[in-house]
């Protein structure tokens, strides 16, 4: 036989098994109201009531037969199957009109017992337990008095055929209770769903807001001391063109390429977040208070008198970073503002738990920032809100600016 000729057999569909108990639970959790069909359904439903009601009515005892008022009353209670997703207390109250005389007349009980059933289960899915209960206990109580009044011995043999009914009310309860738990699990899911896309969006926006200080800060720093030294070396090329300074010109121009060399190596540092796969992972060196030093003597060469004052151990690498970035920006601000030649001083200590950190100068800067273009000192407020500390900034009384932030120092973050 050639391999060609061979046909393999269809492969059974897998998971024939799980679909079925997938559309089972599928139909037990769902709503009543939100089912597709469902008016079509519940007609068809009746109509198959209507035909057991006929052949149990039929096919039992001849002596307890239906009359013609009592096929009335039997198909009536069937056909109200139709209308109990929409009206289930109506649904019930016509029930009890129909089959509390149809019972009075000594017709057959098993006749009337499955839409008895399927509309007291609906009642106690769609409603409270308690309601259930009422109207469960209501209709038996009606119905097996107005039997026992005719017949005690048929009202005993009813109340023992209500123990289906009752378990049908059970399951009802059961199924809603069961209904209840699964959509609070599923409201639960799509609350934590949302949360976490919150979370991702808050933490996208802290990260991008972060990134945008940080290149403000260090383009702004780093700027403003380039423009200041080409000033320099342009001033000690037109102050004697005949008698030129190449000493001074050489120390500008050294000054320039050192301030772009330290730029370009933040930037590099600030972009490389940007470029990893994970925004936890490898953020490179963090600026702390090591680097305030540099920074003023980079407002040194721009023609500002710096003194720095540090007294602070065991900062935190995060609380570390923002004092410096307020210091880089502090000074930025008094170099571009504060006029030729400022003073400052910059004064770190800690004190209570807490990080100060104090610039002021004496130049006029305090005039302009009334002003209040740029983001300098927001910058600054959010970086000092960021690690839960507090900001201040505006002119002295005595003349010139003064910025002073207040960062708290975390017992848990003490050691890097």
């Amino acid at each position: 036989m050639d391999h060609a000729d061979v046909v393999d057999d269809p492969p059974k569909a897998p998971g024939a098994g799980p679909r079925l108990t997938e559309r089972i639970l599928a139909v037990a959790t769902r709503e009543p109201m939100s089912a597709p069909h469902r008016l079509r359904n519940d007609c068809l439903l009746a109509l198959a009531a209507c035909v057991l009601s006929v052949l149990l009515g039929t096919l039992g005892d001849s002596g307890r037969r239906p009359d013609a008022l009592g096929w009335v009353l039997l198909l009536t209670s069937a056909l109200l199957i139709a209308v109990r997703r929409q009206r289930p207390v109506l649904a019930v109250a016509g029930l009890v009109a129909c089959v509390a005389p149809y019972h009075a007349m000594d017709n057959s009980h098993a006749a009337s017992m499955f839409q008895t059933c399927v509309i007291l289960y609906t009642v106690a899915v769609t409603g409270r337990p308690l309601r259930t209960l009422f109207v469960a206990l209501g209709v038996l109580t009606l119905v097996v008095a107005v039997v026992s009044a005719n017949n005690a011995h048929e009202g005993l043999q009813l109340l023992r055929i209500s123990g289906w009914i009752l378990a049908m009310l059970f399951l009802g309860i059961d199924v809603r209770v069961y209904r209840q738990y699964v959509a609070s699990l599923v409201q639960r899911a799509e609350r934590a769903e949302r949360t976490r896309e919150e979370e991702a969006r808050r933490r996208v926006a802290e990260e991008r807001l972060r990134i945008a200080r940080d290149l403000h800060d260090l383009l702004a720093h780093s700027i403003t001391l380039i423009g200041v030294q080409t000033s320099v070396a342009a001033h000690v090329l037109e102050a004697d063109p005949e008698r030129l300074d190449r000493k001074a010109v050489a120390g500008a121009l050294e000054d320039i390429a050192e301030t772009c060399r330290t730029a370009r190596g933040e930037l590099r540092t600030t972009l490389e977040v940007l470029r990893r796969s994970d925004p936890g992972g490898g953020r490179g060196p963090v600026p702390g208070l090591d680097g305030v030093a540099d920074l003023a003597r980079a407002a040194r060469t721009a023609g500002a008198t710096v003194e720095v004052s540090v007294r602070a151990d065991g900062v935190p690498p995060s609380v570390g970073a923002t004092a410096y970035r307020i210091v880089q920006e502090a000074l930025t601000n008094a170099v571009r503002h504060a006029g030729p030649g400022p003073s400052v001083r910059v004064e770190l200590h800690s004190a209570d738990g807490t990080l100060h950190v104090a610039v002021s100068d004496d130049g006029r800067g305090g005039q302009l920032a009334r002003k209040g273009r740029g983001f300098g000192l927001t910058g600054m407020r959010e970086r000092a809100r960021s690690v839960g500390g507090a900001f201040t900034a505006g002119p002295r009384s005595e003349g010139g600016f003064a910025v002073r932030a207040a960062l708290p120092l975390p017992a848990a973050d003490a050691t890097p």
